[in-house]
């Protein structure tokens, strides 16, 4: 009774920012910015980040873009079959978003896949390259906005597929470790 209360609560907060957000006209460079990281949160940025740190990742390049794969391959199968057990559908298919026209990838919301692809390749990424770490969350951010701002997702969509992100970029990289033998 009390985890269907606080489901409830969580809903009726996620659609009345929905319907904040599908009524906001933004400004031209905010629809813009927000398209291009939802396009580069398709895994065109992941790809290109990827080949970056295998050219001039150093020593650890092999090993951290390995943990980021699997954190990101496991990540895919996790949204896949949560998507289909929740069932919940999507802000754009409840309400007409007032300027963003994208077309969802499928019809479920419940979490976001891309949240979840991002945190899991920026988070293992960070935990070999701390430097870059402000630049990636920076990019995950973007891409969990425009999720949101494009009427894709529930906030609690994005915050679920960031948790889950980041746990399994946290085991990816700990696995990897073990498997490799090298220090925490």
């Amino acid at each position: 009774m009390m985890l269907a209360s606080a489901l409830t609560y969580i809903d009726l907060r996620d659609q009345r920012l929905m319907r904040c957000v599908n009524r906001w006209a933004a400004p031209r460079w905010i629809r813009v910015w927000m398209i291009c990281a939802t396009r580069g949160g398709d895994g065109w940025f992941w790809y290109a980040i990827g080949l970056m740190i295998l050219l001039f990742g150093g020593t650890a390049r092999f090993l951290a873009v390995g943990a980021a794969a699997l954190a990101a391959g496991v990540g895919i199968a996790v949204f896949l079959k949560l998507k289909k057990a929740t069932g919940r559908k999507r802000p754009c298919a409840l309400e007409p978003h007032c300027w963003a026209t994208l077309l969802p990838p499928d019809q479920f919301s419940f979490p976001s896949g891309h949240t979840i692809t991002a945190c899991a390749v920026a988070v293992s990424l960070c935990r070999f390259y701390p430097a870059l770490a402000v630049g990636l969350l920076f990019c995950v951010l973007c891409v969990a906005a425009s999720r949101i701002l494009l009427g894709m997702h529930f906030l609690s969509d994005v915050l679920a597929g960031a948790a889950i992100g980041t746990g399994l970029a946290y085991g990816a990289v700990a696995v990897c470790r073990v498997c490799f033998s090298l220090p925490s």
